[in-house]
């Protein structure tokens, strides 16, 4: 009974926001209505037992994906009127993709019927281990060419934004492991305390006289 009550509870919500990201007006609101959406997806991960696909959830999209889009948002001048000018010309096929979205979604819920009642069993192994032992058994080698492909993403974003400036003063590692101690230091030979007042004693007799 507690299981159900949380179920509608957060179903509700996330149709809710779901529903306010597309029809808010604010690009701002749309983005928030987004990270509530994320909150309430979690949740329900987490009633059917996929709590790692929760906290994924909510450490990828609500943490990363989300938060960036808000940034770009209100960083970013963006005419959204504009934008949506186009709205009523493309609306037919929005329809048609949303009741294909509809239909995967049904099949997916009430995929039951279709395969003769058979259901999974349930086994005693954690849902975050079944997911490790899949991923780094079966799938390792997809999951490694995954990282060498976002590492190059990442390596290409940076140097596109890396630009040679006129005046900038840059570390260079290079320089800094090749230069020699004689080239930016200088030994200088100080006299003695004795000496320096044996200096300024005669400096002083000969003032005197």
């Amino acid at each position: 009974m507690i299981d159900a009550l949380f179920f509608y509870l957060f179903a509700g919500v996330m149709l809710t926001s779901g529903l306010m990201v597309v029809v808010s007006r604010n690009p701002v609101y749309s983005v928030l209505f987004l990270i509530l959406a994320f909150f309430n997806a979690a949740g329900m991960f987490v009633l059917i037992g996929a709590e790692f696909l929760a906290m994924l959830l909510v450490v990828v999209y609500v943490g990363a994906v989300a938060v960036l889009f808000l940034f770009v948002v209100m960083m970013l001048d963006i005419n959204f009127a504009e934008m949506r000018a186009g709205f009523q010309k493309y609306l037919s096929l929005g329809l048609v993709v949303g009741g294909i979205l509809v239909f995967e979604l049904v099949t997916v819920m009430y995929g039951d019927v279709f395969s003769n009642g058979s259901l999974p069993i349930a086994i005693e192994i954690a849902n975050t281990t079944q997911l490790g032992g899949v991923l780094y058994t079966k799938y390792a080698f997809l999951f490694q060419i995954a990282g060498l492909i976002l590492l190059v993403a990442m390596i290409g974003a940076i140097s596109l934004t890396m630009r040679k400036r006129v005046g900038v003063r840059r570390q260079s590692i290079a320089d800094q492991i090749n230069r020699r101690p004689e080239d930016v230091m200088e030994v200088v030979t100080m006299p003695s305390s004795k000496a320096q007042n044996k200096a300024k004693a005669g400096a002083g007799s000969v003032d005197h006289e």
